[in-house]
């Protein structure tokens, strides 16, 4: 172990093998060697995974000096039954931790600041951060707000080996934004998110080529890609509780107990992972914003202000982008969490308000008609450029100019300086962004990375 101003390091004992190449990306060999033969030639030291530590309650406390070193848990009311979003260090030493109910948390830490979600500070803050990364490697991958991977075997004639890069992003991000990161460095994705979560906060996790397996070994079985609960639980029924017991098992075994996820398992167990970096400034999925009433909502016109104050979110994100959307989806769960989505193709795509709105009303009508409403979430979908979709859509030229002129004043002032007339004091929150692939601010989609597979 090896420790240092940049927090802690595990390497192996032989010195990083690093060709200064400017080849991108990241070579792997196929699968079928990985499998078959355990000497082959260890991949390259690239994959860069980066985490922002407790990323709400750390802008909380850089903004607020007198909230350093207290519980802070970013939630909203303990009177409502929202979940914890994030929390300090300080909140988790209660066991407080996120997607806990906050009346739970409160119970746990009763001294505990409880703060609303400012989602528009934190998607600002995070747009900060990304930037540093994209000063190293064009190859970015944010896969949420607060974490992305990075390719930087093309970076290292200019920067240095990949955990000489790893550090000096660290030290940038903190002179940048004052927040510290979590770091981990290996041959693939898998490896190095499993190295930036072992030491937390502010650590720097290096594996070097070759000892995948044996960096896996040790550790609890929970910190697989792929394996949650239920998945644990067969596991554990198997006697397995570590990846390097997971690693050891047949092939065949995890088969008859877990179908064709127990191969994807066994490679994983082993280090194997081939899912590349994809970033680079692909195309966003989606653009998305949901809320959750803090007490069910039978009233039909409460519902439709709602809408319109997720619409007016999400629309306005389309059109700072300079993209529009050719489908809408509605998200409805009701009190018995029932969850149902639909969605509506456009005549042309769109990025009006008044527009992405009527949509969504058609679609959530149906949908919310004599039943109590937990959650309601908007979103646009098949996104591009207006030339690339659309050559013939008419648009009053009236509208658009009043569009036009609200969002100019919005940028000025901010975003309350123009409210439609149906919202104003009616207390709706502020539209949040919760979806990672929703990524219209230069981000991309999530890796497929499964939470359980049953």
């Amino acid at each position: 172990m090896v420790g240092g101003p940049e927090g802690n390091v595990l390497a192996s004992r032989r010195p990083p093998r690093v060709a200064l190449s400017a080849v991108r990306p990241c070579p792997l060999a196929s699968r079928d060697s990985a499998r078959h033969n355990p000497h082959m030639t260890p991949g390259r030291l690239c994959i860069i995974h980066v985490d922002l530590d407790a990323f709400f309650a750390s802008v909380e406390q850089r903004d607020r000096p007198e909230l350093r070193g207290k519980p802070v848990i970013i939630g909203g009311d303990i009177k409502s039954r929202g979940v914890v979003s994030t929390c300090s260090y300080e909140a988790r030493k209660f066991g407080v931790h996120s997607a806990m109910p906050t009346r739970t948390a409160h119970q746990l830490c009763p001294q505990g600041i409880f703060l609303p979600v400012d989602g528009a500070k934190y998607q600002r803050v995070s747009r900060e951060v990304m930037t540093v990364f994209r000063r190293f490697t064009p190859a970015v991958e944010q896969v949420s707000i607060d974490e992305a991977f990075l390719d930087v075997a093309g970076s290292e004639r200019l920067f240095g080996s990949a955990p000489e890069i790893a550090a000096r992003l660290k030290r940038e991000v903190v002179e940048t934004t004052g927040l510290t990161v979590s770091v981990g460095v290996g041959t693939n994705k898998l490896i190095a998110k499993v190295g930036s979560d072992l030491r937390k906060p502010d650590g720097l996790v290096v594996v070097q080529p070759g000892d995948e397996a044996a960096f896996l070994a040790p550790l609890e079985i929970r910190r697989l890609w792929g394996i949650g609960p239920k998945t644990a639980e067969r596991l554990h029924g198997l006697g397995i509780s570590t990846i390097g017991e997971l690693a050891a098992l047949p092939i065949e075994t995890l088969a008859r107990a877990l179908g064709d996820h127990g191969a994807t398992l066994h490679d994983r167990a082993l280090g194997i992972d081939f899912d590349p970096v994809t970033g680079g400034g692909e195309a966003a999925k989606s653009v998305s914003h949901e809320t959750t009433f803090a007490v069910d909502v039978m009233d039909i016109a409460e519902i439709e202000r709602t809408l319109l104050a997720l619409t007016e979110g999400v629309s306005a994100r389309l059109r700072a982008a300079g993209i529009r959307a050719g489908t809408v989806v509605v998200k409805i769960r009701d009190s018995q969490f029932r969850t149902v989505t639909r969605q509506k193709h456009l005549s042309e795509p769109s990025d009006l308000t008044d527009t992405i709105w009527r949509a969504a009303l058609e679609l959530a009508r149906p949908e919310v008609r004599g039943k109590k409403i937990r959650l309601l979430g908007v979103s646009a979908t098949q996104l591009g450029a207006p030339e690339q979709i659309s050559m013939f859509e008419v648009v009053d030229a009236k509208q658009r100019a009043v569009v036009d002129a609200t969002d100019a004043v919005r940028r000025r002032f901010g975003d309350a300086a123009v409210t439609r007339g149906s919202l104003l004091h009616r207390g709706l929150p502020a539209p949040f962004e919760r979806d990672p692939a929703s990524a219209v601010e230069g981000r991309v989609g999530v890796p497929k990375i499964e939470d359980d597979v049953e």
